[in-house]
């Protein structure tokens, strides 16, 4: 039989791979000859070739020393800004004792305490006129029902379920409320924040006051989160002002029966040796609005996070910062909705944008 793998001395493998080899060239010719490609090659080098850092590698030595220089400029800066909000702190602090006693009477005026007076509770609304004329209508025909309604109306003291109803309507809080977290929430009196003292590494308090209930003995919990206004010194470029950097909650003292942070649930053991089945019951976590106040703990010791307890944590650190800047000096516009709105319409507003800002709000009683 013919052997047909050599062909004039050649082997077949040989033609074959050439073969292959010049129809590869030919399609490589044809594609570098389409300008689409071309262009779409160009464009890939130009970027290359221009990014920012490629160029600085281009510099000459003396061009880099200076741009060092520079540098060394802006740390300076990034120490004089952290300066600012340290100023800033102060500042807040200063002006969180002259809102204080708007904040009290607030308080008062939610509890019933204190009734406020004609002239504390008159409000111009927007739709002012024409409520106006529509009641001047309806006055003419139910004066006489108005004033026999009057008599029948309820008058609950105070105003009822205030803090709970802004947890209902505020969605970052609504989500960590579960049913019977509910029934506690109703018996919240006020939220408070109180800054570090001077002197003291800087800080925040929230105070979440109560009233006597079935749940806990604690009149008051506590949520400290413990701030930094300082560059980093490994990235000092990466400071853009003062940062929650950890937490502390408080210990809830619950009465018995009462914790919706654990559940208690039953489990089947087995007896190796006998066979035997027992049932035993244990405590395990809950999920509650009440966690809370059981933070978990920034690492401190050099281990890094996990990815799901890096989200937690920052997740933590964005409800007690909106509790400080929003919740609290705007309480009765998150009651009625109306700083929901404007959150909602500023969002929209601000699609596609980045700001970062110090807020300093001034509050809406």
């Amino acid at each position: 039989m013919a052997d047909n793998s050599f062909s004039d001395g050649v082997p077949s493998d040989a033609l074959e791979a050439a073969k292959n080899a010049s129809n590869t060239e030919k399609l490589t010719d044809q594609v570098m000859q389409n300008p689409q490609v071309l262009a779409a090659l160009q464009e890939r080098l130009d970027n290359v070739a221009h990014t920012p850092s490629s160029y600085i590698e281009t510099l000459p030595k003396a061009v880099k020393r200076r741009i060092n220089a520079l540098k060394q400029l802006q740390v300076r800066c990034a120490h004089i800004e952290a300066k600012f909000y340290e100023e800033v702190h102060d500042l807040e602090r200063k002006y969180a004792a002259l809102y204080q006693p708007l904040f009290d009477k607030r308080r008062e005026f939610i509890t019933g305490d204190v009734e406020p007076t004609d002239a504390e509770s008159e409000w111009h609304s927007e739709n002012e006129e024409e409520d106006k004329l529509a009641g001047d209508v309806k006055n003419k025909v139910v004066i006489a029902e108005k004033e026999a309604a009057t008599a029948e109306e309820p008058n609950p003291k105070g105003i009822p379920e205030f803090w709970f109803t802004i947890f209902r309507n505020v969605d970052m809080l609504s989500e960590l409320v579960q049913e019977y977290d509910e029934p506690i929430l109703k018996h919240l009196q006020d939220i408070k924040v109180k800054f570090s003292d001077p002197g003291q590494p800087m800080s925040f308090v929230l105070e979440f006051h109560f009233e006597p209930n079935d749940y806990f003995t604690n009149s008051v919990l506590t949520k400290t989160y413990k701030m930094k206004s300082e560059p980093d010194k490994a990235d000092p470029f990466s400071f853009e002002g003062p940062e929650i950097v950890d937490c502390d909650g408080c210990a809830i003292d619950w009465k018995k029966g009462k914790n919706v942070t654990v559940k208690t649930i039953k489990k089947k053991q087995k007896h190796k040796g006998r066979g035997t089945v027992r049932t035993i019951t244990k405590q395990v976590p809950n999920d509650s609005f009440f966690n809370f106040f059981s933070p978990l703990k920034a690492s401190g010791d050099g281990e890094s996070l996990d990815e799901d307890s890096e989200f937690t944590l920052a997740s933590d650190f964005e409800i007690g910062h909106f509790f400080r800047e929003r919740i609290v000096p705007r309480a009765v516009l998150y009651f009625t909705g109306e700083a929901i709105e404007d959150d909602d319409n500023f969002e929209e507003g601000e699609e596609g944008e980045e700001e970062v800002r110090h807020e300093g709000a001034q509050p809406a009683i």
